[in-house]
C-alpha cells in the first residue's frame, strides 16, 4: 500500500467529488479514481458508494478514513525527524573522546555532507538530564548501562589503564596489577561527577580484596595529568580513549593485568530509538564500516 494512495482517498473523502479532488492533487481524474479503485482492492472493501449525483462514504470507508488521516500524520512526523537528524545534531560528549567524535562525525556527514555538529561538554549526569529535557540529541557515554526513560545502545569497549609519574616504581613496567598499587594515593573523579568511572575502578580493587589510598578528587583530565606527574606515589585510571590524548613526558599509561574495560554507549531518548540512532551507533563503534 503506498502513501499516495491514501493520500487520494483522504482528498476524495474531503471533496466527496473526484473531479475537485483531482483539481487539489493537480492530477488527472481518472489517475484517482484508477488509484481508489486499487486501494479498494488492496483492502477488500468498498470505500465509496457513488452515484451520478453523489459521493458518499461506506462505513468501511470511515474507518478507513481515520486510520489513514493517522498514517499520513505520522509519515509526516517521520520525514521531518530525519531532515532534522541529518542536518544537525547536539551530542553531549565529555573529555577523552576526540578522536571517536572526529571519526564519528566523519561517518556521519558520508550520509549527510551539510551535516551540523553541536557538541556539548557535560558531566555524565547533567549529560543525560540534558537528554531527558531535549536539550540534546544524543550522548556518548562510558559505563551506562541502563536509564530510565532513556535508552543506552552499547557502542564500543575502552580498556583502562593506570597513570602513573615518570618516577613512580611501577613506570617502565609492561603491565601492572591494581593490587599493586593499592598502597599509593588513588586518585579518580567524585562519584558525582562520573559514577561510571569510579564505580568501575572501586568494583575492579575491591575483587581484588585490596582498597586504595584515596587521594583528592580528580579534576580535569589536564589537571589530573599534570597532578599525578608531579606526585610520584599517586596514580589513577583512564580509558584507552582518553591515554591516547595524553601530551605530557611526565607520566606513564600502564595497561592493567588483569586486563579491565568500560563500555561506551550511545544514548538517545527511548521514543528516538531509530534507524538514526542505529546510523550513529555505526558512526561510534570502535571500527567504522564506510
Amino acid at each position: 500500500m503506498e502513501l499516495r494512495a491514501l493520500r487520494y482517498f483522504v482528498t476524495v473523502a474531503d471533496e466527496l467529488h473526484f473531479g475537485r479532488a483531482a483539481e487539489r492533487l493537480r492530477i488527472a481524474q481518472p489517475a484517482v479514481s484508477q488509484q481508489i479503485a486499487r486501494l479498494e482492492r488492496e483492502l477488500g472493501v468498498r470505500l465509496f458508494d457513488r452515484s451520478p449525483r453523489q459521493v458518499r462514504l461506506t462505513a468501511a470507508g470511515q474507518r478507513v478514513l481515520d486510520a489513514a488521516r493517522t498514517t499520513l500524520a505520522a509519515a509526516g512526523q517521520v520525514q521531518i525527524a530525519a531532515k532534522q537528524v541529518m542536518t544537525s545534531v547536539r551530542i553531549g560528549t565529555a573529555a577523552g573522546l576526540t578522536a571517536r567524535l572526529e571519526r564519528g562525525i566523519d561517518a556521519l556527514r558520508e550520509r549527510a555532507p551539510e551535516f551540523d555538529v553541536v557538541l556539548v561538554d557535560l558531566p555524565v549526569e547533567a549529560r543525560l538530564n540534558a537528554l531527558r529535557q531535549g536539550e540534546l540529541d544524543l550522548a556518548l557515554t562510558r559505563g551506562v548501562c541502563a536509564v530510565p526513560g532513556l535508552t543506552v545502545l552499547p557502542t564500543w569497549t575502552e580498556r583502562l589503564f593506570a597513570v602513573v609519574s615518570k618516577h613512580h616504581p611501577a613506570a617502565d613496567r609492561p603491565a601492572v596489577g591494581l593490587a599493586e598499587l593499592a598502597d599509593d594515593t588513588l586518585r579518580v573523579p567524585a562519584r558525582e561527577h562520573d559514577p561510571p568511572l569510579h564505580d568501575a575502578v572501586v568494583s575492579a580493587l575491591r575483587g581484588t580484596g585490596r582498597y586504595a589510598r584515596a587521594g583528592r578528587p580528580t579534576g580535569t583530565l589536564q589537571d589530573t595529568i599534570v597532578e599525578v606527574g608531579s606526585e610520584p606515589r599517586s596514580w589513577t585510571v583512564l580509558p584507552a580513549d582518553q591515554v591516547a590524548e595524553i601530551r605530557s613526558t611526565r607520566v606513564r599509561a600502564i595497561p592493567l593485568d588483569p586486563a579491565v574495560t568500560i563500555a561506551g554507549s550511545v544514548v538517545v531518548a527511548a521514543e528516538n530509538a531509530t534507524g538514526a540512532a542505529e546510523c550513529a551507533v555505526a558512526a561510534f563503534r570502535d571500527e567504522v564500516t564506510h
